[in-house]
């Protein structure tokens, strides 16, 4: 997998790989090209996932969300200091 595939091939890849490492099913001969290729789809994944990032860090969030956001963290905080 690479940056052309798309998330869901990327992440399904680090599934696989995933579940292989897990159950032993990579002998020691397969592990460095396994690692090779989790790389590769991890690096996709974060590309992709920053992308979005910051795509979404541009939409401004609505007042009243910012305000209830607010709030949630002023009494957070009262919490804290109880």
């Amino acid at each position: 997998m690479n940056s052309k595939d798309s998330f869901t091939e990327n992440y399904r890849t680090l599934e696989r790989i995933a579940r292989q490492l897990e159950e032993g099913d990579a002998d020691l001969d397969a592990l460095l090209p396994l690692i090779g290729e989790a790389t590769s789809a991890y690096q996709a994944c974060k590309t992709r996932l920053e992308a979005v990032k910051a795509v979404l860090a541009d939409v401004p969030a609505p007042s009243s969300l910012i305000a209830e956001v607010l709030e949630d963290e002023e009494e957070l905080e009262e919490e804290e200091d109880e």
